[in-house]
C-alpha cells in the first residue's frame, strides 16, 4: 500500500510551479565562498580532485557538493535529473546557497554528457552546459529540454567596456566549469596552475584563411590592440600554422579543421593561466586518453578516429599545460562556437575565467564544456563584497532574498487561487521543507490554509506533513476535506484510504474511497497497490493476487511493492513466487530486512 508523499524538493504545488557598479569591472572578483565543487562519490578521481580543489581554493564546507551518480562519460537524461540535477538542486536549497553560489566546478567521474538527439533541436547537451539552469530550474521556470537556451551572460556585439562582473542581481544562471583532464594527475596540476598565473605571455590567433572564424579572430586582435595589448598579438594568416610560440596566454585556432593542426600537440608553450579555445566540434567529446599513435584527421573513414570523430581533443591542450578551455562535447554549429574577440579581451581586462569563457559563449543547455579553475584571474582581483552580490535573506518567505523574489513572481502566477497574504507562507513551508524542517513546514502551511480554506494544494501537503508526524486524525479529516473540493482528487483519495485501512484498522471503510482512486488512476502503480492491499486486509487474497501481477509490472523497481506482492503471494499458498518477490525486495532495499512482516515472512517460507 502506498501513500503518496510530499517531494523535498521542485515542489508541485509552489512550482506549477540595487548595486552601484564601479565603473572598472576589471578590478572587481569574487571569492571561494561563490564556489561550490561536485564531487561524484563512485568515482575515485572525482573524490581526489574535488578535495584538492576544496582544500586549495579554502571553499566551506557547505560548498562540497556530493553526488552517486554512474562514472560513464555519457548519460541518460532522466538519470542526469535523478542523480545529478536534483540532488544538487536539493543541497543548494538546503543549505540556503542558491544565491550565493555563483560557480558549480565538476570534477572528472561527474557524466561529461547528456544522451539525446543531435541537430539544431536536439536533445543532446554537454552535462555542464545543462546544469547551468539549475538556478532557474530552482526558482520554477519552464524550460524546454530541445535546442538551445541563449546565454543572458553573452556579451554578443557589445564592447568590453559594457561586460560586468557576474552576479545573480541580474542573471538567473549558475557558471558551470569542471576540473577535467586525460589523468587525474594532469587534472590536478591544472588546479596547481590556476593559483599562480602569470600575467606575461602572448594572445597567439591561429586563421584559416576564411570564414566567420578568421574575421571573430581578426576582431579578437583589434580589440586586443585598442587594449594596449598590440605588442602581445599573434595574428597568424598564412597557410602556416602558429608554432613554436612561448610563453602563451591565450590561443585560438581552427582545431583538425586545418590540415596543419591535426596533430597531437601545437607546440605551443602556455604560461600558467592561458586560455584556449578552438573553432571545432566533438573537441570535448571525451577525456579518455587515446593511444599514443592516434592522430586527429581529415579522414571520413570511422577506423581512423577516437571516441565517435576525427577532430582535436581538448585533452591535449590541458596535457600541454593549458590552466582553462573550452570545448564541445557534440556538434555544437557556428552559432555555439565560443567567440575569441570576447574571451580573450575579457581575460586581459580583469574578468575570472568562467566569466571570460561564458561572456563569449552564446548558448547554454547545449554543447558547451569549460575546463578550468572559474576564480583563476591573471588580471584584477579586488573582491566584491556579500552585500553587493546578494540580498539578505526574505523574512516572509525564509528564502534568500533574490531568489525570493524571482521565486514569488513563479508561485503566484502559478497559484492565481491563493491570496497575495497567503502566498509568503506558502512559499516558506517549501523553504522549510528544503531544509528537512517538517514542524516549521506544518506551521507555515496551517496558515496557508487558514488565508486559502479552499486552496487544494496546501491543504493535501499539509495532510501529508501530519501523517507523517503521525497526526493521523488530523490527516484524515484533512483529505476528507480535500475530496470534498474535490471528489475525484487521486492524492486525498487514495492516502485517506491508506490511513483509514493501516492506521484506523478499517478496511472496509477505506475501500470506497481505493476503488474510486483506482478508476481514476488505473496505471498509477500506487494506487493500485493501495486497492490490491486493502483487498488483501479483507481476506480477498485471489483478487489481490491477481492485482500484483499488474501492480509489480508498473513499478518493478519499488521495494514497498514487491514486499507487499510476497506477502499476498504467501497468503494464497504461492511459497516459490513470495521467496522471489522477498529478494527483489530485499535487493532494491536491504534496510527492509528489519522490518516484522519480513521477519515473520520467512518463518513462514521455513515451515
Amino acid at each position: 500500500m502506498h501513500a503518496m508523499s510530499i517531494p523535498r524538493a521542485f515542489a508541485g504545488v509552489l512550482a506549477a510551479v540595487a548595486v552601484c557598479w564601479l565603473d572598472t569591472p576589471s578590478v572587481l572578483a569574487q571569492s571561494a565562498e561563490n564556489v561550490a565543487v561536485v564531487i561524484n562519490d563512485n568515482s575515485d578521481d572525482s573524490r581526489r580532485i574535488g578535495e584538492h580543489y576544496a582544500k586549495t581554493r579554502g571553499l566551506p564546507a557547505s560548498n562540497v557538493l556530493h553526488v552517486r551518480t554512474i562514472t560513464n562519460e555519457a548519460i541518460g537524461r532522466a538519470e542526469y535529473v535523478g542523480t545529478i540535477e536534483r540532488p544538487l538542486g536539493q543541497a543548494i536549497t538546503r543549505a540556503g546557497l542558491q544565491d550565493r553560489l555563483l560557480y558549480l566546478v565538476l570534477t572528472k567521474g561527474v557524466p561529461l554528457r547528456i544522451l539525446g538527439t543531435s541537430g539544431t533541436t536536439g536533445t543532446g547537451a554537454s552535462v555542464d552546459s545543462e546544469l547551468t539552469l539549475l538556478y532557474r530550474r530552482l526558482v520554477g521556470t519552464p524550460i524546454a529540454v530541445d535546442g538551445r537556451i541563449d546565454n543572458p551572460y553573452y556579451l554578443g556585439g557589445r564592447q568590453i567596456s559594457d561586460a560586468r562582473p557576474f552576479t545573480h542581481r541580474e542573471h538567473d544562471i549558475y557558471l558551470v566549469t569542471r576540473i577535467d583532464a586525460y589523468t587525474a594527475d594532469q587534472a590536478l596540476a591544472l588546479i596547481d596552475r590556476a593559483q599562480t598565473p602569470a600575467k606575461d605571455g602572448r594572445i597567439v590567433l591561429d586563421q584559416r584563411g576564411s570564414g566567420p572564424g578568421d574575421q571573430w579572430m581578426a576582431e579578437a586582435a583589434k580589440r586586443l590592440s585598442a587594449q594596449g595589448h598590440a605588442e602581445r598579438v599573434l595574428l597568424e594568416s598564412t597557410a602556416k600554422p602558429a608554432r613554436g610560440e612561448k610563453p602563451v596566454l591565450g590561443y585560438y585556432s581552427w582545431g583538425a579543421s586545418d590540415p596543419a593542426n591535426r596533430v597531437r600537440s601545437v607546440g605551443i608553450g602556455f604560461a600558467p593561466g592561458a586560455i584556449a579555445a578552438n573553432l571545432a566540434s566533438f573537441d570535448a567529446r571525451t577525456f579518455r586518453q587515446p593511444p599514443d599513435d592516434w592522430q586527429p584527421t581529415g579522414a571520413p573513414e570511422k577506423a581512423q578516429w577516437f571516441e565517435g570523430s576525427a577532430d582535436t581533443l581538448v585533452g591535449d591542450l590541458i596535457r600541454d599545460g593549458v590552466t582553462g578551455v573550452s570545448g564541445q562535447v557534440d556538434e555544437a554549429f557556428t552559432f555555439g562556437a565560443v567567440r575569441p574577440e570576447i574571451l580573450l579581451p575579457a581575460y586581459l581586462a580583469g574578468f575570472n575565467l568562467a566569466e571570460a569563457f561564458y561572456l563569449a559563449t552564446p548558448t547554454l543547455s547545449w554543447q558547451t564544456v569549460i575546463v578550468g579553475d572559474p576564480l583563476c584571474a591573471p588580471f584584477g582581483r579586488t573582491l566584491l563584497t556579500r552585500a553587493q552580490l546578494e540580498d539578505p535573506a526574505d523574512p516572509l518567505t525564509a528564502y534568500p532574498g533574490l531568489f525570493a523574489r524571482r521565486r514569488s513572481a513563479v508561485v503566484v502566477a502559478a497559484n492565481r487561487d491563493i491570496p497575495e497574504a497567503a502566498i509568503g507562507p506558502l512559499m516558506r513551508s517549501q523553504a522549510m521543507l528544503d531544509r528537512e524542517d517538517s514542524a516549521g513546514a506544518r506551521q507555515s502551511l496551517e496558515e496557508v490554509v487558514k488565508l486559502a480554506p479552499r486552496a487544494l494544494g496546501p491543504l493535501v501537503r499539509l495532510a501529508q506533513l501530519e501523517e507523517a508526524s503521525e497526526a493521523y486524525d488530523s490527516a484524515i479529516e484533512r483529505y476528507r476535506r480535500v475530496i470534498e473540493l474535490q471528489p475525484n482528487h487521486v492524492t486525498a483519495l487514495n492516502n485517506l484510504a491508506y490511513a483509514l485501512a493501516v492506521r484506523r484498522n478499517a478496511p472496509q471503510e477505506a475501500l470506497p474511497f481505493a476503488d474510486r482512486a483506482v478508476k481514476a488512476a488505473p496505471g498509477n502503480a500506487a494506487v493500485v497497490d493501495t486497492f490490491a492491499w486493502i483487498q488483501h486486509l479483507l481476506g480477498n487474497n485471489e483478487l489481490a493476487a491477481k492485482l500484483y501481477e499488474a501492480v509489480v509490472r508498473l513499478a518493478p523497481g519499488v521495494a514497498e511493492i514487491r514486499l507487499h506482492a510476497a506477502l499476498v503471494y504467501m497468503a494464497v499458498g504461492n511459497a516459490g513466487r513470495a521467496e522471489s518477490e522477498l529478494k527483489e525486495a530485499l535487493r532494491i532495499e536491504p534496510g527492509l530486512e528489519t522490518r516484522n512482516e519480513v521477519q515473520r515472512l520467512r518463518l513462514q517460507l521455513r515451515r
